[in-house]
């Protein structure tokens, strides 16, 4: 539906406060009436088979130097500051949010869309995105639980002001740059603005909702989910390039979502209604149920390059950037889970890429084991995930997400072991990173083997695996698994100087005990003792 403009009166009270547009507001279409509107206004194009393209650049991943919250008397206390929350002070985003309003004011065209966060009924949030690009107004409709009816949500409990084109003026409006992502807890409202990438308006909902729910109960985590024929339930930890994604579109269980979740007293719920899916050398062969979907129509594709006669997409490209992503709506996955609702999880899985290639590709975790590397958070960022990452780079994210955490990874880490133990949950560590060497020198860990070993774990099939303690990182490695090679499972094996292992190996023990040091007066001794070996 298209709605044209209406009175200041009116539309300040149906859009947001001090809103009051000049041109036309398009409410809530659906995607055919967004393509035709993203073409016409040259947003990107049509390539084969249906889906739409187009380009982010130069902001290819997120900026979270960028991000900021806004420093205010009922969220003050509560939050976790530091590099990963910057405070905004309350003037500087008044001033913002009114030089925002006045541009949006001021546009032709505006795209609303209304959607909710949180798929159980009992704990989802309205949200109202404003934007003025179709395109990405179709990104909001393809990644977020989309209403029964088009008709617009009365009063939202949060709104986003999404303005791509607009830039910051840093000595005005207190910013970093002319890139933007401004959140303010008490009027419910976040800025976004001098960026085209649509990943940041995912995030910014992701990092409220990792401020909300906790008050309710409710513990948010950036981890994948899916659920087997007989309900056993798994979720997966991990930074994004680590195989969340890839790991849980298993046509043989159940997809409840791939990237944010929330775990109640009743069990796990997605966040979103869709999927957000780097895409880089993806294979038909190797990842069928995402392939598909980069030839559907009502998918959109960031930052792929595509021929300019035939239209082919050309996956294994990476001129622009490796971050290249399909968003689509989870029900183009075919096993979905239609209500994002399942139970308690059966087995809980962090996965890392590790870049040193000295961790196993699997080993089964102990509680406190658990709890140590769920703070840690290693991985290794992959390129192009954020700005100026050109190649993997070992990094320790708490809560494997700590870019998204408004509190401090304590709040986060006690909910995660408390519901651990309340579960009987089997907690496990993949490593999908590399093997016979670092970065540079081995290879990836080939997906086939993680899908076996995955597959393993979730049937059961692992519980009684025989297993040794790891001598440096003392988690218990798996050794045994039918018809996987021995030796790929013994990481050290796999190098071609054993001592090279040994030294890269203590390396990275240091790094895990140096970053550790961060969170060790808020947990457990057993928990702190629960770490490497140095």
């Amino acid at each position: 539906m298209t709605k044209n403009r209406k009175s200041a009166g009116a539309m300040e009270r149906d859009l947001a406060p001090g809103l009051r547009p000049r041109g036309m507001v398009h409410w809530n279409l659906r995607p055919a009436a967004l393509y035709e509107h993203a073409v016409r206004r040259d947003e990107g194009r049509l390539v084969r088979g249906g889906p739409f393209s187009t380009i982010t650049a130069p902001h290819t991943g997120r900026s979270p130097n960028d991000k900021f919250l806004v420093r205010e008397p009922t969220s003050e206390g509560d939050i976790w500051w530091g590099s990963v929350n910057q405070p905004m002070h309350q003037d500087c985003f008044a001033t913002l949010r009114d030089d925002v309003i006045r541009n949006l004011s001021r546009e032709d065209e505006l795209f609303v869309r209304d959607v909710h966060a949180g798929a159980d009924p009992r704990y989802r949030m309205s949200v109202r995105f404003i934007t003025t690009n179709a395109w990405h107004a179709m990104f909001v409709y393809n990644m977020f639980i989309r209403p029964e009816s088009d008709d617009p949500i009365t009063e939202p409990r949060f709104t986003v002001l999404h303005v791509p084109d607009m830039r910051a003026e840093p000595g005005r409006h207190c910013t970093r740059s002319g890139t933007f992502i401004a959140i303010n807890f008490a009027e419910r409202i976040a800025l976004i603005g001098g960026t085209q990438y649509a990943g940041e308006m995912k995030k910014t909902m992701f990092s409220v909702l990792n401020y909300m729910y906790p008050n309710q109960g409710i513990l948010p985590m950036h981890c994948s989910a899916n659920v087997g024929p007989d309900g056993d339930v798994a979720i997966f930890f991990g930074l994004s390039g680590t195989g969340k994604t890839t790991l849980s579109a298993d046509s043989d269980r159940g997809l409840i979502g791939d990237d944010e979740h929330g775990w109640s007293n009743d069990g796990v719920f997605n966040f979103e209604g869709g999927c957000y899916a780097k895409i880089i050398r993806l294979s038909q062969e190797g990842e069928p149920e995402i392939h598909a979907t980069t030839e559907m129509f009502g998918t959109i594709l960031e930052n792929v390059v595509v021929d300019p006669e035939t239209r082919f997409t050309m996956l294994d490209d990476d001129s622009i950037t490796e971050n290249t992503r399909a968003s689509y709506p989870i029900y183009f996955i075919k096993n979905h889970v239609p209500q994002g609702m399942a139970g308690h999880p059966r087995n809980v899985v962090f996965l890392t890429a590790d870049a040193f290639g000295v961790l196993p590709p699997i080993a089964k975790l102990t509680s406190e084991q658990a709890m140590y590397h769920f703070l840690s958070g290693y991985t290794a960022k992959v390129a192009g995930t954020e700005k100026g990452i050109t190649e993997p780079q070992a990094t320790f994210s708490a809560c494997f997400g700590a870019p998204f955490l408004p509190m401090h990874p304590g709040v986060y880490a006690k909910m995660l072991g408390e519901r651990i133990a309340r579960h009987n949950v089997q907690c496990w560590l993949v490593n999908t990173g590399w093997t016979g060497g670092p970065y540079g020198e081995g290879n990836r860990i080939n997906l086939p083997y993680t899908r076996a070993m995955v597959s393993a774990l979730l049937n059961g099939s692992l519980n009684k695996a025989p297993t040794r303690p790891d001598p440096i990182f003392g988690i218990h490695t798996v050794t045994e698994i039918p018809a996987l090679p021995s030796k790929i499972l013994d990481p050290r094996s796999t190098w071609a100087d054993p001592d090279k292992y040994d030294v890269q190996a203590r390396k990275l023990a240091e790094m895990f005990d140096q970053s550790f040091k961060r969170y060790a007066d808020g947990v457990p001794e057993a928990v702190r003792g629960a770490g490497p070996i140095t």
